[in-house]
């Protein structure tokens, strides 16, 4: 499947330093947020480095719930052509980098399953939400 073909449920998105910060009882703990914020998003590892940029995001339209966000790794092999679907709630905010952590290492991000940018999955299809899921670590972050 082509990227063009789920311009319908992706939302492209730009940096969310550029956005202005709402500030609750307890500090930054935004509730809501523009999809438009996060595009351009940095993710971090748990050792703090930076491993890649939120590059889309897929919701899924009939729970009207975020699944996946799409991310590019920049210092893996074929960076510019290879994407990463990661679960949304394998994510986590990350205030100290203004992006999101990731609980993985950088070798196990090398064998990360990824996709062209110009030949999607299907991301509907069970075995290969599976495949993802199963993938990446979830819970809290350290």
């Amino acid at each position: 499947m082509k990227h063009e073909d789920h311009n319908g449920y992706a939302m492209h998105l730009p940096n969310p330093a550029a956005q202005p910060r709402k500030h609750g009882r307890r500090g930054h703990k935004p509730g809501l947020i523009g999809a438009s914020t996060l595009v351009g998003s940095g993710v971090y590892n748990p050792r703090g480095e930076h491993i890649g940029d939120i590059r889309d995001i897929m919701l899924d339209v009939r729970s009207g719930k975020v699944g996946y966000a799409v991310l590019t790794f920049g210092d893996m092999e074929g960076a510019g052509r290879r994407l990463f679907a990661v679960p949304w709630h394998a994510l986590s905010p990350d205030a100290k980098h203004e992006g999101f952590a990731l609980n993985i290492d950088r070798d196990r991000l090398k064998h990360a399953p990824g996709f062209d940018k110009d030949d999607w999955p299907d991301m509907t299809d069970p075995a290969w939400a599976t495949e993802i899921h199963a993938y990446y670590p979830t819970g809290p972050q350290p």
